[in-house]
């Protein structure tokens, strides 16, 4: 008879031989770089700080690929992008202190939209734990509480024998629905010394799958057949769980109208019959899903954007599908199904009837005609002719990545992402700056594909130091700077006060760091766009323009 405990795995002759033998000269910085590459990491971001300087000295001598941003919150944005994209967990190498701090807002970001992304930061020497203030440089009282509040988990080495499993167990916690990002604290003379323990070989660190209680999804498939007027809203966990396909098919099987949140645009595709696309800013989209009689909520949490800014209040059941626990039924009670996205569709494609509901299109075609009728009243034809140019010009399998600007604001109502997993903002935490580095980590994961990034003037400001990043690694971006000389979307919600910011030639500026640059007119949007987008290498086009959005309904 075989038991548990019987089950060890045994150490090959290579690796007996590589314990007894270790390289000399190795540190606990090489011990990082060695856990890394045996979770799968290629590619590592950051920037290198005094008391990480070991663990970038590992990375030099090591096969990962180093992207340095200018600073370190932009290359915390373009670590969450490489993230989405590839759905992978992304290393971003960060120094005591200030460098960690300063990644904070986009650690705040990746937590918001759930990227994987591992922060690895140095710490003060392990004499400095625990509270104790010695006068370190970069010391902070307690610099893992800092991060506490604002990552998935957090995770503190003290030794080097701790690095491997760490790092391991910090990993699985990234990549475990709900994705998100994590934190890991080194302290430096963890990282500097020299270390005997062998290199690592095996590793391993295996995220936990979170299936759907089969008593819950049977309940809601027989709500959902049975239903006369079903609507589906599609989340980002949707888009992260690469559940797409089969929330099509269930749509189609129940002839439910969809209609995907911000986060969760290219879920559904946008010229469907029963697409409803994004239009969630919008009464007339708000009364149709109230008056659904069951509502299927797949990967969102029907935060202030996914539900008109707290002014939709369903009247039938409710049945929401959400990986984050923090989520389920925060705003709305209904049958909770703590699950990932793409487990539970897969459960309910297994469980429902078909559904036969002929008018189905035809009420989708009734609530977006209104929509269309009501911006109609509305003086938004350049917004609209904007968003048609981009549009036309952007390849369909190319990424975009939009700042907290009205042009953006537009896209994630208006803009068809034409496939999942390609359109990426800022809506989960709302900061400034993130759409030009994320782009550039977008970028990185697809090398061969041209990738956009569209910003205001004033979230251009942020990321500027970065058009030196681009340049240095020939990333091929076109960046979009929409310049309406200060913080347009803030003076639409009526704050003369700070807004108006001079600010530089944007053309000259990016010509500075060699990278190509050029005006460009709402006319001459289209075809300026696919020159640059269809040229290898990273170039800027800049907008000047006042634009307005469409009048709210939730006031």
């Amino acid at each position: 008879m075989t038991h548990d405990h019987d089950l060890v795995l045994r150490p090959t002759e290579a690796q007996k031989a590589a314990a007894l033998a270790p390289p000399p000269g190795r540190t606990g910085g090489d011990l990082v770089v060695e856990t890394l590459r045996g979770l799968g990491a290629t590619t590592v971001f950051g920037l290198p700080g005094q008391h990480a300087l070991a663990l970038f000295d590992a990375v030099g001598r090591s096969d990962l690929r180093l992207v340095g941003l200018r600073t370190e919150n932009n290359a915390g944005f373009a670590a969450d992008a490489y993230g989405r994209i590839t759905g992978e967990a992304v290393p971003l190498l960060l120094s005591t202190g200030p460098g960690a701090l300063m990644a904070l807002p986009a650690l705040a970001e990746a937590a918001a939209a759930s990227a994987p992304v591992l922060a690895i930061s140095s710490q003060v020497p392990v004499a400095g734990l625990g509270g104790g203030r010695r006068g370190h440089l970069h010391e902070l009282r307690d610099q893992s509480a800092s991060f506490r509040d604002v990552v998935k988990s957090v995770h503190t080495v003290r030794t080097p024998s701790q690095i491997p499993s760490v790092i391991a167990e910090a990993w699985e916690s990234a990549l475990t629905a709900p994705h998100g990002p994590v934190f890991v604290e080194i302290p430096e003379d963890v990282l500097r010394a020299e270390t005997v323990i062998p290199q690592v070989t095996g590793v391993d660190a295996t995220p936990h799958e979170l299936a759907p209680r089969p008593e819950l999804t049977a309940l809601a498939a027989h709500w959902l057949e049975n239903a006369t007027r079903p609507v589906i809203i599609a989340g980002g966990g949707v888009v992260r769980s690469d559940a797409a396909g089969k929330l099509k098919q269930l749509a189609e099987r129940l002839n439910a109208p969809v209609v995907t949140t911000f986060g969760g645009k290219g879920a559904f595709p946008w010229t469907h019959p029963l697409s409803l696309q994004s239009w969630l800013e919008d009464r007339h989209m708000t009364d149709f899903l109230e008056d659904a009689d069951v509502l299927l909520v797949v990967g969102s949490g029907l935060g202030e954007l996914s539900s008109n800014y707290h002014t939709f209040f369903p009247t039938g059941r409710v049945v929401q599908i959400e990986a984050d626990l923090g989520k389920l039924e925060s705003n709305h009670a209904g049958l909770g199904i703590h699950a990932d996205a793409r487990l539970a569709l897969q459960a309910l494609l297994e469980t429902v009837s078909e559904r036969e509901d002929a008018g189905a299109p035809e009420r989708v075609r009734a609530v977006l005609a209104d929509i269309a009728a009501r911006l109609a009243t509305q003086d938004v034809a350049l917004e609209q002719e904007l968003l048609a140019s981009i549009r036309a010009a952007l390849p369909a399998r190319s990424p975009s990545f939009w700042d907290m600007t009205i042009l953006s604001y537009w896209a994630w109502s208006a803009f068809d992402p034409k496939h999942p997993n390609t359109m990426h903002s800022a809506q989960g935490a709302g900061g400034l700056g993130y759409a030009f580095p994320a782009a550039l980590g977008a970028c990185v994961a697809e090398p061969d594909t041209p990738v956009l990034a569209v910003s205001g003037d004033g979230g251009a400001m942020y990321s500027v130091a970065d058009l030196a990043t681009a340049k240095q690694h020939e990333l091929d971006i076109t960046w979009l700077i929409v310049d309406d000389g200060g913080y347009g979307i803030l003076r639409e919600y009526g704050c003369d006060a700070g807004t108006q910011l001079p600010g530089p030639d944007f053309v000259a500026l990016a010509q500075s760091f060699g990278v190509p640059a050029a005006t460009t007119t709402p006319e001459s949007l289209k075809d300026d766009l696919k020159e640059s987008l269809g040229t290898p290498g990273p170039s800027v086009l800049l907008l000047s323009a006042k634009l307005k959005m469409f009048a709210p309904t939730h006031l």
